[in-house]
This record gives structure tokens, C-alpha cells and sequence, in this order.
């Protein structure tokens, strides 16, 4: 047995919301399957576990349908489009014949003639005209007769036979009327071989139209797919060489010229450039690498050439990991889909119950002639109870919302986030990295004396060169940035929780708190006192610097809050969300952080594994709370949450790790999300609750209830082309959330 973890199979045969239960049963039977979900819009089914692909074929095979494996390559979807033009082409040349017997036949029902059996000439003209249905149902609507024995054989029902019912009771009785018309009382002796080839035509032409409108979902995973490089140049035995990109091997150093896509995940090893990453994080402006940045496969090198040491390759780059998760989040159901999928799994049963019994009635209670009443009510009910529109509702919204998100950066990882994400009353922030950028900057320098700033970061840089502290290290960057060099130095001491001391040019240098100018007997004035206080006060870490025994400069060294941090909380806010915020820093640090950006409930002093007894606390009172962190530290809060999102790069394990991950820095991406969620909720509700109503308001109608009230009767016609072009509402529906803009709610 060939083991493998995920396998992707087309499906042939499925014609609507019913047959997804039925396929993703026989498949969860198989030994060995874990999970199996299908994507009804797609006719894909994505299995989890350790079987083969020809145990999962002949699964699909012996619940009535065909499947036959695909990759998840860009080989294999454009495959999938040949196919599903091929398929388009074939539906539209099947419209054509159904209905270019069925419209003329109406015209003369309506405007010509009788369509009834009396005469032996009559007999004979609509025996030709029931021959040429038939080979309209041959040629056109083969494949409901197929789909519904396939169904029967097995002991289910779907869309295929009703249709194949309808269509069938109604040829029946034609021929029956045709070829002995005294068993049927005169008034009844009327024939319907232009609604057999009617609705054969309008499913199908509504079935094209679907699958053309369909195409569009899948815009998302094909725009990611388009990323991908399909070479790349690397460095081997001292020669550059275009070999394609499934060549690439860990650790091989490659080129990367202006104009070029990253080809796979790497370190850059040599030269500068600046590089367009919006197709992954929706972040706009380029960003510049240099030795040691990280580059990300399928961005846009701008400008200059740069070499790089593949980290990932071929399906373990990023890229390759947001395209999986994006087509596994498009395939799953939010909780609201599962109800559908239930609903529709019983609904062709009741149909077919509700058809027999309101033939019935018609027959002891209807007028003359009962008999053909009794056929056109069962044959409507039938047709017009198909439920493809509730089949599509749910799985076409989720497919362009999960898309739509990773258009903004923000991949979704499952259908149960992207519903709860709209339901979302408290949202919890981490400080470090989330709010704020997660590395210190130098943000303030005070000089005493007569030393200039430049004087002073020179010299503390140079006695912080060799330290490895965070706060040492944004003194050091500050320089660099500046293009301040720094001086050699000598007897370097690091003073444990205190500082550090060394000699500069012979002059003696002390950096750190104000414990160790203390110890070293510096005075510090009340005035320089007050104003380390105030850079405490905004967030900022003051630290002295004395020199030969006398204070030279007081620096602040702050985790600066990320520019759009506070409008997007603001955004937040607009949508009445509860904003705490979590910090294991100290309390005035978190006041003042809070203070900036808007937030007026926060804890401090949090540890690690405390985070998430405060996610329990929100919980208690009833709060839907989503958790946002870095995906690592806080893991514990972020499982816990009703909706975790991850701040990533893209490359970071929180990809793997939360329910959403936003690919940029932004929290915008939160707002946009929660915008996104509800969009794509409003949209599936717009569809389920439209495909109810269209069923349960057709059902009645076509079975004739109306009739004693205003002697209307719904034509099977009608009622063929109505079920069809719901289904296309449908799906149009779903692709106006193309259209959304998550910016502007």
C-alpha cells in the first residue's frame, strides 16, 4: 500500500447538495481515511489518512458516481479548466438540441395548435415528435437517466432522479396517449414532449451557465498558483543555471535578478535589494533585504540582484503551505453549511413523497381530466424541488470569502473560524509584536553638558558593540542606520542588572540604569530625574550615560507602536469589539502603550500561561472572544480562543498554528477579517434563506394548491427553467463578494 497523507479527487456524476453526504460517507468508510471533505462547487473531494487513491476511487464508483485523482499543481488545474470548458461546450451543444425541438413545440402549444391526440393524423405526428424527445433524452439529458439509475442501484436519491422522474412520467404518459388514446379519458388525452425537452434544455443551459460562473470562484487559488516561478537560477560547480524549479534542492544558492520572482523560501547571502511581497501580504510598499532577510517565494524582486541559500523548497514554502491551507479552508464547512448539507440529504426523498401524494390527490379529487393534472403536478413538484441552489449556497460564499481574505493577506484556516470570526464580541491583543513592532529603537536622546547626540550614540555604541541585549542591540542599529562608526574600546566590564563601563580614547564610559549612577556616584539633577520619568511615563526605557563621572546623555529606548496600530483598533472599536490587551510588561509601560493607541482595558505583568485563564475569564461573561498573537508564546490563549489569529510573516510556524493568519504586520487585518467573515456569513444566509424559500414556496405551488383558489396550474416548463436559473442566482450571488471591500466596513 503506497501511504500518503491528502489526496485530491475530481468527481463525476454529483448533481447536487444530496450527493455530497452520500460521497463523503462512502469515502470516511474506507479503512485507513481520517477525514474527507468535498467541495461541492469544484466536484473535488479532498481526503485525509493512509489509504490508496484506487480505495478511494472505488469507494466513489460504488456509491454511483466516478472520481479520478488530480495534483494540487498548476498542471493540474489547468487541466481542470481544458475539462471544464470541454464539459461547458458539451452542455451547450445538449441545449441546443433539447431546445431546438422544445421551443418550436411550445410556440405551437401556445399560438398554433392543440397539443392533444384525437385523429389517426394527430397520432402519427406526435409519434414522430415522442421519437425525436427521445433521442433529445438520449443525446441531452443521458446523463440524468445514468446519474439516477447509478443512484437507485445504490438505494439513494438526488437531483438526477427527480429530473429523470419528471421528465420520464412525462414522456410516459405522451407515449401512452399516443399510442392508446382510449385508455385515457378525451380530456386528458394531451401530450407534454415539449416539457420533457424544455427542461432537459434549461437544466442544462442553467447547469453551463453555472459552471461558467463557478470558473470565478477558484480566481484565488489560481492567482496564488500564478506566483510560482517556473524556473530558477542557481549557482553549481561555480556556473549560474535555469534549471525548473522541482530541481531546486535545499541549500542551493540562487539568483534572483530585477524583475524575477523569488523562486523558493531563503537567507540572503549576498547583495541588497528591494522586493514586492503585496501578492502574499497585501502590504504595498517593497521591502528592502539585505544579507541575513529572510526572502519569500513567488514576491517580486524590484530592483537589485541578489543570491540567496534555499531554506524551503518545492511543498514546503510558504507559498506552497498558503495555497494548501487556502484550498483546505475553501473545501470546509462552517457549522451553518453542515445544516444545509443535512437538510438537502433527506429533502429528494420528501420530494419524491410529496410528488406521489399530490398525483394522488388530483387523481380521487382534481377535475377532468384528473389523470393528466395528476402527471403535470407530480412531474412540477419533482423538477422544481430539485435543491442545487442549497447545495451551492453555502460552499460558493465560503470559496470567494476565504479567497477574497487571501487577496488582503489574511488566510483563513478553516469554515468554522470564518463563521465564528463574525461573531467575535471581545478581542484580546498581545503588546509585544502586535500592537507595538517587537524589536526596541532608539526614539529619544538627551544630552547634559556640551556633547552633541551625535557624540554621545557614537560612543555608547561603541561600548555596546560586543554586548548581545536587546537594548544594546537597538543603540548599535541606531548608529549603523545613522552611518555613526564606532571606536575601539577597552576594559569592558558588563556590571550584572546594572550596565556597563569601558574606556574610549581614554576617557572612562558608564551606560545603564539608574542603580548603577548611583553605585558610581553620579549625580543626577532633579530636572534630568524628571525627565527620565516622562519617557517612562510614554512607554520609553531611559538608560545614562556618564562620562569621566559626570552624566553625559539619558537615552530612551522604546518598542515603538506600529504606525497603523491605532486606527485599527479604532476600526475595532467602530464594530462595538471589546479591546484588552495582554502584556507580561510592567504596569506603567502597558498603561502608557494603552493609552496611545485607545485601549482603555488592559493587564500587565501577564505570564505566558496566565493568558489564557484571562481568554476563560472574557469567556464566563459571555464574550466570543478572538486571542491575537505571535502563534508561539502564545499558543496556550490562542487555542483556547474562539478565534485565534496569528501575526506572521508568512513564514513563521503561526501559519500552521492559528485559525487565521495575517500575513502583514497590520492589525487591519483583524478588521479586515472580521469585515470579510461577516460579508461571507450575510451572503450564505442570503443564499440558504433564498433557496428555502424557492423550494418551500415552489413545492405548494407546483403540486397545485393554488389551483381551487386561481385556477392556476404551474407548467413543468416553468418550473425546469426556474430550478435552473436559481441555481445561478446563487452563484452569481456568492461572486458579488468579489466585489467587497473589507477597507470600507
Amino acid at each position: 500500500m503506497d501511504n500518503t497523507s491528502h489526496i485530491d479527487l475530481l468527481i463525476e456524476g454529483a448533481g447536487c447538495a444530496s450527493c455530497v453526504g452520500k460521497i463523503e460517507s462512502a469515502l470516511q468508510n474506507v479503512p485507513g481515511v481520517n477525514t474527507a471533505a468535498m467541495n461541492f462547487p469544484l466536484r473535488t473531494v479532498s481526503v485525509d489518512g493512509v489509504t490508496t487513491p484506487q480505495a478511494l476511487i472505488e469507494a466513489v464508483e460504488n456509491a454511483g458516481y466516478h472520481a479520478t485523482p488530480i495534483s494540487s499543481d498548476a498542471d493540474a488545474l489547468d487541466e481542470k479548466e481544458k475539462a471544464d470548458l470541454a464539459y461547458y461546450k458539451r452542455l451547450i451543444r445538449k441545449v441546443i438540441i433539447a431546445l431546438g425541438l422544445g421551443v418550436p413545440l411550445m410556440i405551437y402549444g401556445l399560438f398554433i395548435g392543440e397539443m392533444t391526440v384525437s385523429t389517426t393524423n394527430e397520432r402519427i405526428a406526435w409519434l414522430i415528435v415522442g421519437l425525436l424527445t427521445a433521442a433529445v433524452m438520449y443525446f441531452s439529458g443521458k446523463h440524468f437517466y445514468v446519474g439516477a439509475w447509478k443512484s437507485f442501484r445504490n438505494h439513494n436519491a438526488n437531483m438526477d432522479t427527480l429530473i429523470a422522474l419528471g421528465t420520464g412520467t412525462a414522456w410516459i404518459y405522451s407515449m401512452v396517449v399516443v399510442f392508446f388514446p382510449d385508455m385515457v379519458p378525451e380530456m386528458a388525452r394531451h401530450v407534454y414532449f415539449e416539457a420533457t425537452a424544455m427542461i432537459i434544455g434549461l437544466i442544462d443551459l442553467g447547469l453551463a451557465l453555472e459552471l461558467k460562473a463557478r470558473g470565478r470562484t477558484s480566481q484565488a487559488i489560481k492567482r496564488l498558483i500564478g506566483l510560482q516561478a517556473k524556473t530558477a537560477r542557481v549557482l553549481r560547480d561555480q556556473q549560474e543555471i535555469d534549471i525548473p524549479i522541482e530541481q531546486v534542492l535545499l541549500n542551493d544558492f540562487v539568483r534572483v535578478r530585477p524583475g524575477e520572482k523569488v523562486p523558493v523560501d531563503g537567507l540572503v547571502t549576498e547583495g541588497h535589494t528591494n522586493i514586492d511581497e503585496s501578492m502574499l501580504t497585501g502590504e504595498p510598499m517593497p521591502v528592502e533585504k539585505q544579507q541575513g532577510d529572510p526572502v519569500v517565494a513567488g514576491t517580486l524582486n524590484k530592483s537589485g540582484s541578489i543570491i540567496f541559500k534555499a531554506s524551503r523548497v518545492g511543498k514546503d514554502t510558504a507559498l506552497a503551505h498558503i495555497i494548501n491551507m487556502v484550498k483546505r479552508a475553501q473545501n470546509s464547512k462552517p457549522p451553518i453549511g453542515r445544516l444545509a448539507d443535512i437538510i438537502a440529504g433527506v429533502f429528494v426523498p420528501v420530494v419524491m413523497i410529496i410528488s406521489i401524494l399530490s398525483a394522488m390527490v388530483w387523481l380521487q379529487l382534481g377535475p377532468d381530466p384528473a389523470l393528466a393534472f395528476a402527471v403535470v403536478s407530480a412531474t412540477t413538484v419533482l423538477i422544481i424541488a430539485c435543491p442545487c441552489a442549497l447545495g451551492l449556497a453555502t460552499p460558493m460564499s465560503v470559496m470567494v470569502g476565504v479567497g477574497k481574505a487571501a487577496e488582503s493577506g489574511v488566510l483563513i484556516r478553516n469554515g468554522q473560524a470564518l463563521q465564528t470570526a463574525s461573531k467575535i464580541t471581545a478581542m484580546v491583543l498581545d503588546k509585544t509584536g502586535t500592537i507595538t513592532e517587537g524589536s526596541p529603537k532608539v526614539t529619544q536622546i538627551h544630552t547634559a553638558g556640551s556633547i552633541s547626540e551625535q557624540d554621545a550614540l557614537q560612543l555608547v555604541a561603541s561600548l555596546e558593540t560586543g554586548s548581545e541585549h536587546p537594548l544594546a542591540q537597538a543603540i548599535v542599529d541606531s548608529a549603523n542606520e545613522k552611518g555613526i562608526t564606532t571606536l575601539p574600546v577597552d576594559n569592558f566590564e558588563a556590571i550584572a542588572g546594572h550596565g556597563v563601563s569601558a574606556k574610549v580614547s581614554g576617557r572612562q564610559l558608564l551606560f545603564g540604569n539608574e542603580k548603577l549612577m548611583q553605585d558610581q556616584q553620579i549625580t543626577l539633577s532633579e530636572q534630568e530625574l524628571k525627565k527620565a520619568q516622562s519617557f517612562a511615563e510614554q512607554a520609553q526605557t531611559p538608560m545614562y550615560f556618564a562620562l569621566d563621572g559626570e552624566l553625559a546623555a539619558i537615552i530612551a529606548v522604546a518598542d515603538p507602536i506600529k504606525e497603523d496600530s491605532i486606527a485599527a483598533i479604532k476600526r475595532l472599536h467602530q464594530n462595538n469589539i471589546r479591546v484588552v490587551m495582554l502584556t507580561g510588561d510592567n504596569r506603567a509601560t502597558a498603561k502608557a502603550v494603552a493609552n496611545k493607541v485607545g485601549i482603555t482595558e488592559f493587564f500587565a505583568e501577564v505570564l505566558p500561561e496566565d493568558k489564557s485563564a484571562k481568554i476563560a475569564e472574557l469567556q464566563s461573561q459571555g464574550e466570543v472572544v478572538g486571542m491575537t498573537g505571535d502563534g508561539i508564546n502564545d499558543a496556550p490563549a490562542l487555542a483556547l480562543a474562539n478565534v485565534g489569529f496569528a501575526i506572521g510573516t508568512g513564514t513563521d510556524v503561526a501559519i500552521e498554528s492559528a485559525d487565521i493568519t495575517l500575513m502583514r504586520g497590520s492589525l487591519h487585518g483583524l478588521a479586515d477579517a472580521i469585515a470579510i467573515s461577516k460579508a461571507t456569513l450575510r451572503n450564505i444566509k442570503q443564499n440558504l434563506i433564498g433557496a428555502f424559500i424557492y423550494n418551500a414556496a415552489g413545492i405548494p405551488f407546483a403540486a397545485g394548491v393554488f389551483y381551487p383558489l386561481f385556477g392556476v396550474l404551474l407548467s413543468p416548463v416553468i418550473a425546469g427553467g426556474a430550478m435552473a436559473f436559481s441555481s445561478l442566482t446563487v452563484v452569481s450571488n456568492a461572486n458579488r463578494l468579489r466585489l467587497f471591500k473589507a477597507e470600507d466596513h
